[in-house]
């Protein structure tokens, strides 16, 4: 699907995503939809912004994903809603999905989901009857320990319906950053060379080989990001043990789960390499810091969440002793023996198209003239200017051309509340500032909007039963660490939940976190952790702690500025009217 296409759906099924504050501008499209007469189902365990203007908000429970996905195809079939014709044509493996669903009915997944039964049921019927539904899904769906299963899921819907090959259908996934598409088009994937080639595959290492000049490039799958601790710190194998770990654009001493180890590893590595605009958290553990330009400093090209190719060009000449990223790769190849050098990005660019059948077509030239293609784009010629949605005519990247189903039981999380931590944590987002704050939190402007040490979201109800105020200190606690923010009241969020964004650098919220992972995608798990919040008696000695704290960090990262500007103090009350959605 294209984010044009999303004002044209009739239906909206917007899954484990808040447009509102991860992509602003991809909401309005949603805001659109509706303009134009879409309904909407909005399936999210907090009162987001999509479910104020939702037809239905399916407010579900917590990491109860693929039970409500499951019900959901259980009515369409055993409603007979579903689109044989296009299932017969262009699918397999419906008759092995019917017995897995089969127990999944309405009311069996209302024990799981807290979704009372007939609201599924509705939903169910409003997907399926619509005639060009479309499904959005985020981080939602994909920080879970099965967040595969739940897209796959998800797939079933549309295939089932055949809300696929045809504009303003299908299923889109909204990338939690911008140009995660981008890293992984151009093979920044353990698994794949550019163009989502496989690395296990001798032909296409062959043709890599040759371009690049190499005897022989590895035919094994690499190391995922969320891998790197345990390859640090507990591998066996000596050839499996990692001992350098070079860095750049992305800050896991803040971004990955359990922060507690992550710092251990960096520490523990025989050599860390950080390559970044600004200083950050990894910096602090870093052996060698490598300085490189910020996004209006250089040129490249980003990948949209909807495959689109778009140009970025040079604003302004950087200062200081600073080179592009790819400059300094090129100088640090040269140097280690492995002479590479380009005269400009549209050579490195010129050389991805070429090795790459689904890019071919996207050339420079053509960027220039359309402004942005979408791949696969396989034709030189102006006459191929991108494909707007996949699976034209119901034609899918199998062998046979089918698409095909998939069903599994849904599963718990990996870690439920107990006794001593009987709240469900979440990360979140907010629309202030940018996932690990690298550039918002440098910009003064947004600092002052927002800082340190952030919010904890929770219910009305829990925060009258702890006895705590809006903007009082609370400490947030699991089995791996803790952390304190602000507290935030609000009717947004169930009783027994909490939310945290993940940016502040003092309210870390992923010292709480687990590294449960996906075991296709290896995502952690982000969105559900057992924790408890206890009351800070002592506000006067808490802001002066992080007020300390957030000093002494910004003083090891090199970095001048403001100090930290309190909020608020324990006399702050408990808003009576609903948060406005800056506050929430």
């Amino acid at each position: 699907m294209g984010v044009p296409e999303i004002e044209d759906a009739k239906l909206l099924l917007v899954f484990g995503y808040n447009g509102a504050d991860s992509h602003p501008i991809v909401a309005r499209r949603i805001v659109r939809a509706k303009e134009k007469g879409a309904q909407i189902i909005c399936v999210d365990p907090r009162r987001i912004e999509t479910a104020r203007i939702a037809d239905m908000h399916l407010q579900l429970k917590n990491g109860s994903n693929l039970a409500l996905v499951n019900a959901m195809a259980h009515v369409i079939i055993n409603e007979n809603l579903i689109n044989r014709d296009f299932i017969e044509q262009h699918a397999n493996g419906f008759d092995e999905l019917v017995p897995i669903v089969a127990k999944y009915t309405p009311e069996y997944a209302e024990g799981i989901t807290q979704v009372p039964a007939e609201d599924i049921r509705k939903a169910a019927r409003m997907y399926a009857a619509s005639g060009r539904s479309m499904i959005l899904y985020g981080m939602g769906v994909c920080q879970f320990a099965q967040a595969v299963d739940v897209v796959k899921g998800l797939a079933n819907l549309a295939i089932m319906t055949g809300n696929f090959g045809r504009p303003s259908t299908g299923i889109g996934p909204v990338r939690g950053q911008n140009n995660v598409q981008g890293a992984c088009d151009m093979g920044a994937l353990p698994n794949c060379f550019p163009g989502y080639q496989s690395v296990t595959d001798p032909v296409i290492r062959e043709k890599f080989e040759k371009a690049w000049g190499v005897e022989k490039l590895p035919d094994q799958i690499g190391c995922p990001i969320t891998h790197v601790p345990h390859r640090v710190l507990h591998e066996k194998d000596p050839a499996k043990r990692i001992h350098a770990y070079y860095i750049f654009g992305e800050d896991p001493a803040q971004s990955d789960p359990d922060l507690a180890e992550v710092r251990e590893a960096l520490d523990k590595c025989d050599f860390v390499v950080m390559q970044d605009i600004f200083m950050n958290k990894t910096g602090r553990h870093a052996d060698v810091i490598l300085p490189s330009t910020g996004w209006c400093e250089h040129e490249g090209v980003y990948s949209c969440c909807d495959r689109g190719f778009q140009r970025v060009r040079k604003l302004i000449e950087p200062q200081g002793d600073v080179k592009t990223d790819w400059e300094i790769i090129c100088a640090i190849s040269t140097a280690m023996g492995y002479p590479m050098h380009y005269n400009n990005t549209e050579e490195i660019w010129n050389e991805l198209i070429d090795l790459c059948p689904g890019f071919a077509g996207a050339t420079y030239e053509k960027l220039e003239k359309l402004g942005g293609v979408q791949w696969p784009c396989r034709d030189k010629s102006m006459n191929d200017k991108g494909t707007p949605f996949l699976h034209k005519g119901g034609k899918f990247a199998h062998p046979d051309g089918k698409a095909k189903f998939y069903g599994t039981d849904w599963r718990p999380p990996t870690e439920l509340e107990n006794d001593e931590f009987p709240m469900v944590f979440s990360t979140a987002r907010e629309v202030g500032h940018y996932s690990v704050r690298t550039m918002s939190g440098n910009c003064r402007l947004l600092r002052n909007l927002e800082d340190e040490p952030g919010w904890v979201q929770m219910s009305i109800e829990d925060c009258e039963a702890l006895g705590v105020r809006q903007e009082e200190l609370v400490k947030i606690v699991s089995k791996r660490g803790y952390c304190i923010a602000r507290c935030l009241p609000t009717e947004r969020v169930k009783k027994g939940a909490v939310y945290m964004t993940y940016q502040w650098w003092i309210g870390a919220c992923n010292e709480l976190t687990k590294a449960a992972l996906d075991p296709v995608s290896n995502t952690p798990e982000y969105k559900y952790a057992a924790c408890r919040v206890e009351k800070i008696a002592d506000q006067e000695w808490a802001e002066k702690h992080i007020r300390e704290e957030y000093a002494e960090l910004r003083d090891q990262m090199g970095i001048k500025g403001k100090e930290l500007k309190l909020k608020g103090g324990p006399n702050t009350p408990v808003p009576a009217t609903k948060p406005t959605a800056a506050s929430a």
